[in-house]
């Protein structure tokens, strides 16, 4: 009798976390008839924080202390590092939120999406190692941006402009969390710099938008929606995913989040593309993927190169 394959309870876990973040461009978007976006961002940080708390209490209760393997930091310091990955995410999540009001939500998910891209590439500023897969991912998604987001007349759409900028600080907040995460626990952090993001939001919405308990009150669906589902749960479905998933698995299922987002535009908010648009999203999501598994797969390669040589 055959066993399953292992790895596949991560992978479900991986497609719904997809599912759900690209659905939540959807949200996102019919949020913006009725509040404004720092409204909606300030909301649905706080919301996905709170949902953090339990599992941040239950790894002290069990046992009568924390089973976290991350050596414990003091606190002034997990703040900080809290509010400066709450920075990034604040200015990600601001010009992808006011971005995706002059956009659609198909594009808003396949142009966030190229952060995954620009990761690698701004890692130069930390001396890390570019392979040949990720100049190639990038001239993929390049050229697929292009053929999404730029007109005959070599303009760009507004929304989609600030929806890319904000691809570079959600590129910039992986970067951060890469060089943090395993200095603290990972569900502690991640509600620090949900509560920066939503305070940030907070002060910004204070001073720029009106905000009436009316306009919550009918965002309040899409509200929960991306603060719930797309913070809080599809956050915790990542991490638990993750720590069984095969990273080629994961990098394939998690890049299908703007696949989802341009189905769920079209299917709920009756948004379409030209043909011209499907196939620069088909070459962006080629990048994405050429330039996440090109490095695992040379990391393979790498490893059986080397068990070659083992002795008996």
């Amino acid at each position: 009798m055959l066993r399953p394959d292992p790895t596949w309870k991560s992978d479900t876990l991986l497609l719904f976390t997809a599912i759900i973040w690209g659905t939540g461009f959807v949200a996102q978007r019919v949020g913006m008839d009725y509040v404004g976006p720092f409204t909606f961002n300030c909301i649905r940080f706080a919301l996905g924080s709170l949902v953090l708390i339990p599992l941040i209490l239950s790894k002290r209760i069990a046992n009568g202390h924390d089973r976290s393997r991350v050596k414990p930091a003091g606190g002034r310091v997990i703040i900080f590092g809290g509010l400066l990955i709450g920075s990034f995410l604040f200015a990600g999540a601001s010009l992808q939120q006011v971005g995706i009001v002059y956009t659609t939500a198909g594009n808003a998910g396949f142009i966030t999406g190229l952060y995954v891209v620009i990761v690698p590439i701004m890692g130069l500023l930390f001396r890390q190692r570019i392979t040949a897969g990720t100049w190639i991912g990038a001239f993929l998604a390049a050229f697929g941006l292009y053929l999404l987001s730029v007109t005959a007349q070599f303009t760009m759409g507004f929304g989609d402009f600030l929806v890319f900028l904000g691809a570079f600080f959600w590129a910039g907040h992986v970067l951060i969390i890469g060089w943090l995460s395993p200095k603290f626990n990972s569900f502690k952090l991640a509600f620090f710099q949900y509560a920066a993001c939503s305070l940030l939001s907070l002060i910004t919405a204070a001073f720029f938008e009106p905000v009436t308990i009316d306009g919550i009150y009918q965002a309040a669906i899409p509200i929960l929606y991306g603060g719930v589902l797309s913070v809080g749960i599809a956050y915790t479905l990542q991490v638990v995913a993750q720590r069984k998933a095969h990273p080629a698995h994961a990098a394939i299922l998690l890049s299908m989040e703007s696949v989802f987002a341009a189905l769920a535009g079209w299917f709920l908010l009756d948004e379409m593309m030209t043909v011209r648009q499907l196939i620069g999203c088909a070459l962006m999501l080629s990048g994405m993927l050429f330039s996440q598994l090109w490095g695992l797969a040379l990391n393979m390669a790498s490893k059986e190169g080397d068990s070659q040589f083992q002795e008996p």
